[in-house]
């Protein structure tokens, strides 16, 4: 087995720990970007439908349209550059993804017709789900083994902390001018913390440098102490992993989450308006939701070093379920408050296991690929807010969509009771 030397040829003359494992400047950028793409989320949108309907006119379901087909372009897109982030690495593709949300955040605050803010609105979520959440992902996902879990966590605090802050900066600004200076500001938001951070620290895989996943050395094996490296992970490709059962459950699971999820986030804040909360307390549900899930995550990710992520799949699945029947009989504000804690955890967990479902069980070899193959069939995933809000505009309310999302929560619970790990079959030179 080769000798790989931890020190080696510099990566990045702006990273200042140089005795540091190098791995955790690449989940520095990753929390970065993941703060700053929140504007192309369903949660900071719904602050903005209430403004927008009222000033433009526009219907609950053409808001949501520009969700959806920007989810649905990201997902095709996805297939792409997912081979990039595995081939040249997420640098470029976080860089460039970022600099297309913040021109689309620039172009919202001009809209005037639906299919400006389609167009707009759609190359934000795209690039937000192509390049910054696929392309950190996997940045993350292959600098880490051992310590994946945690890692991956460490960048769902930057996304939900950006849910969580993100409200307080926006809301203000509506206020005191309107909806169009705050996606102004937005644009100058997402440059600064999406395109400069990647542009600076992500790089592909530490084996480029030669180094190791969680920064661990080769020695010669059988050693008393060897550490277990990157070899102890199994590697599948993905024509191997797309034939077993489990990968296509993982894939059933991970279309149905934003299915449920990405529209509750977009719609809850209106729902809460439209039962005559006061739209100061229905938008604070928003950062609570976010609150929760930003301090449930870490914790989670921590769990999941020890727990195989099936088990935590299906917790995460629990969760959602209990806070979505919570949310159907919610009226009052502290009954809003209740849901939006334990869907905020739902959503913390949401942020680890997505990712490790892919990586823990078929390896970081090829991640991007697989990752990049399963996206085109979570097509239907977008169609949940824009199912939510044609709901709402033909009948006045969201029971029935959230009844139906309860529905699709114990379908995403029973496929990961079925999804149990693989076993790779051996093969003999």
């Amino acid at each position: 087995m080769a000798d790989l030397r931890t020190a080696q040829k510099p990566i990045s003359r702006a990273w200042p720990f140089k005795r540091a494992f190098y791995g955790w400047a690449v989940v520095i950028a990753s929390i970065s970007a993941s703060f700053g793409e929140v504007p192309a989320f369903g949660p900071i949108l719904g602050i903005f439908m209430k403004p927008m309907e009222d000033e433009l006119g526009w219907s609950r379901a053409t808001i949501a349209a520009g969700f959806t087909i920007g989810s649905l372009v990201g997902s095709l897109a996805s297939m792409v550059v997912g081979r990039m982030a595995d081939r040249f690495g997420a640098r470029f593709v976080v860089a460039v993804a970022g600099l297309l949300i913040s021109s689309a955040m620039l172009a919202i605050s001009l809209v005037q017709e639906p299919w400006q803010f389609w167009a707009s609105f759609g190359v934000a979520r795209a690039a937000a789900v192509a390049g910054v959440e696929l392309g950190t992902a996997v940045a993350v996902s292959k600098w880490f083994y051992r310590k994946r879990a945690r890692t991956l966590a460490l960048k769902g605090v930057g996304q939900r902390g950006g849910q969580w802050l993100m409200p307080l900066l926006i809301y203000p600004v509506m206020t005191a001018w309107d909806w169009r200076t705050a996606f102004l500001m937005l644009s100058g938001i997402t440059f600064l913390l999406i395109v400069v951070p990647s542009l600076v620290y992500l790089r592909r895989q530490p084996e480029d440098y030669g180094l190791l996943p969680d920064g661990e050395t080769v020695v010669a094996p059988g050693g008393p102490g060897a550490p277990v490296t990157h070899a102890a992970e199994v590697q599948w490709p993905l024509k191997e992993a797309r034939r077993t059962r489990a990968f296509w459950l993982i894939v059933v699971f991970t279309l149905c989450t934003p299915f449920v999820q990405g529209a509750t986030n977009l719609h809850m804040v209106a729902n809460f308006q439209d039962k005559g909360m006061d739209n100061l307390l229905a938008v604070s549900i928003l950062p609570i939701f976010a609150f929760s899930a930003m301090v449930s995550v870490f914790p989670m990710g921590m769990l999941l070093e020890r727990l195989h992520v099936r088990y935590g799949a299906m917790l995460q699945a629990g969760v959602l379920i209990v806070s979505l029947l919570v949310l159907l009989v919610a009226d009052e504000y502290w009954e809003a408050v209740v849901f939006a804690v334990l869907f905020g955890v739902a959503a913390g967990m949401r942020n680890i296991v997505e990712t490790l479902l892919l990586a823990n069980y078929f390896g970081r070899g090829s991640l991007g690929a697989i990752k990049g193959f399963s996206a085109p069939f979570r097509m239907i995933s977008p169609m949940g807010p824009l199912f939510a809000g044609f709901v709402y505009d033909v009948s006045g309310s969201y029971q029935t969509a959230f009844i139906t999302f309860v529905g699709v929560a114990f379908v995403m619970l029973f496929s990961m009771l079925a999804a149990t790990p693989p076993v790779r079959p051996t093969t003999h030179e």
